[in-house]
């Protein structure tokens, strides 16, 4: 049961997180449902790259990482602290989300993007590289 409060809190924490983020990185006129859309596309993207054999190891393991780290009870802050217990959960998570996203590279991203072309150019956006998709 642990565990899945530990998922459950680290993904809508990544949520709110990634959803400050795109709103901030959004076009003018962009859709909210775009942005709203953006975590369970992510959430595939991740699975996508964690699968794939063409990607480095060494990125499809940060996928990895994030997801152990956030299941295994034992944190480096315990989940059972109020606000802070999550703190290194999520801080995990963005840094497997964007360092996944900027060493994967954009081909292999757009490759696997499973949502709209906005909500690619959002992404690649948030994650530093360019927002130009040809998608």
């Amino acid at each position: 049961m642990g565990i899945l409060i530990g998922v459950g809190s680290a993904v809508a924490a990544l949520w709110l997180v990634f959803a400050i983020a795109a709103f901030r990185a959004r076009r003018r006129g962009q859709s909210v449902a775009d942005l709203v859309r953006l975590v369970p596309d992510l959430a595939r993207l991740l699975v996508r790259i964690s699968r794939d054999p063409t990607i480095r190891r060494g990125v499809r393991l940060r996928v990895w990482i994030a997801i152990v780290y956030n299941v295994q009870p034992i944190n480096l802050i315990p989940d059972f602290v109020p606000v802070i217990g999550l703190v290194d959960n999520l801080l995990v998570t963005v840094w497997a989300v964007r360092s996944t996203v900027k060493h994967a590279g954009p081909d292999a991203i757009e490759r696997h993007w499973p949502g709209t072309p906005e909500g690619l150019a959002i992404l690649l956006r948030i994650s530093g590289l360019t927002g130009n998709s040809s998608r």
